[in-house]
């Protein structure tokens, strides 16, 4: 996920409006914009929502550093800094830990004084994570190109032991995003160099199969919806929503997006699709398991990349709000 942009970095606090029926507002609504004049230039990764704390936690990545933003007074409130391009971020509020992704670690923080707890060591080239809240197992790809190795491995640590317990390897040099499976012991994982969804067995600790994505490239982001039993996919060749069957891997919807997507969220109160993209952030409505309608796209304006994810916390956006990232351009 390395998108080297020359950008001034701001966050956007946006209104997610609920009233379904109104189909003639837009889905979104900007209130907000925070400078942060103090970040070089770069880019943002991923995020995590304490709602309780009123915190999002963001991974500055080209800063080397986690950003701590009061999501109330939407002020910069601390700054964990020294950390090697941090992707992923695991919030786990009743250990009050922050489990970040960096440098081929997990990097585990107290979230009350953010000092260091430990630091569990994994492969080069640490990046996407998904974690069973069931088994308190969190699964994060490592290795891959980035590591200048032919496949990617699946580290599985437990966070009560705060240990690695073992790998699950990839025939990819690039995995991005997975979705767990809550009733079941499949992972569903992105391997983007291939143009493939992965099936994973997390009890063998093996892919049982994989499924073509057919035109698609570039996929990144992945949600499982599994009371609808679908996978949402967004890829960027060409820049498009695929929606694939989990039960057999057959793609049932395909609909175009906005360029350079890295991230999605999905809201399954409202079933509503957020995706960011470059300019824009496109909103769609699920009808049902097979049909989608776009509901709209809310502009950047003169964004250079749309912020890597929503935050959200068991599907619900905190106070009525979601918290967006986005890069600016300079006039």
């Amino acid at each position: 996920m390395k998108r080297f942009l020359a950008f001034l970095v701001t966050a956007i606090v946006i209104f997610y409006i609920a009233a379904a029926s109104a189909q003639s507002k837009p889905p979104l609504r900007l209130l907000q914009t925070i400078s942060l004049p103090d970040l070089k230039t770069g880019d943002f990764d991923h995020f995590a929502v304490d709602l309780t704390g009123n915190r999002l936690f963001l991974t500055a990545e080209a800063n080397n550093a986690v950003v701590v933003m009061d999501i109330k007074t939407n002020k910069l409130i601390h700054t964990i800094p020294d950390l090697e391009e941090p992707h992923s971020m695991l919030f786990l509020p009743a250990a009050k830990q922050l489990w970040v992704v960096a440098g081929g670690a997990a990097k585990i923080f107290d979230t009350g004084t953010y000092a260091p707890i430990e630091t569990v060591k994994l492969t080069e080239g640490a990046d996407s994570s998904a974690y069973d809240p069931a088994k308190h197992l969190f699964y994060i790809s490592a290795g891959g190109s980035d590591a200048k190795l032919a496949y990617t491995l699946i580290s599985i640590v437990n966070t009560s032991t705060r240990k690695k317990i073992g790998d699950i390897k990839v025939d990819s040099a690039n995995v991005e995003a997975m979705g767990i499976e809550k009733n079941g012991p499949r992972m569903f994982a992105n391997v983007r160099d291939k143009s493939l969804v992965g099936v994973i067995d997390r009890e063998k600790r093996t892919v049982t199969s994989t499924w073509s994505l057919g035109e698609l490239h570039g996929n990144t982001p992945l949600i499982f919806d599994e009371a609808n039993h679908r996978i949402f996919v967004a890829g960027r060749k060409p820049p498009s929503l695929e929606v694939l069957d989990s039960d057999s891997g057959k793609i049932v919807a395909t609909l175009p997006i906005a360029e350079m997507v890295d991230d999605m969220a999905f809201d399954p109160a409202s079933k509503r699709i957020y995706i960011p993209c470059n300019e824009f952030t496109v909103v769609f409505q699920q009808k049902d398991a097979d049909h989608y309608e776009e509901l709209g796209s809310r502009s950047l304006r003169r964004a250079g990349q749309s912020s890597d994810g929503l935050s959200r916390e068991d599907g619900h956006f905190g106070a009525s709000t979601q918290t967006l990232l986005r890069r600016c351009a300079r006039a």
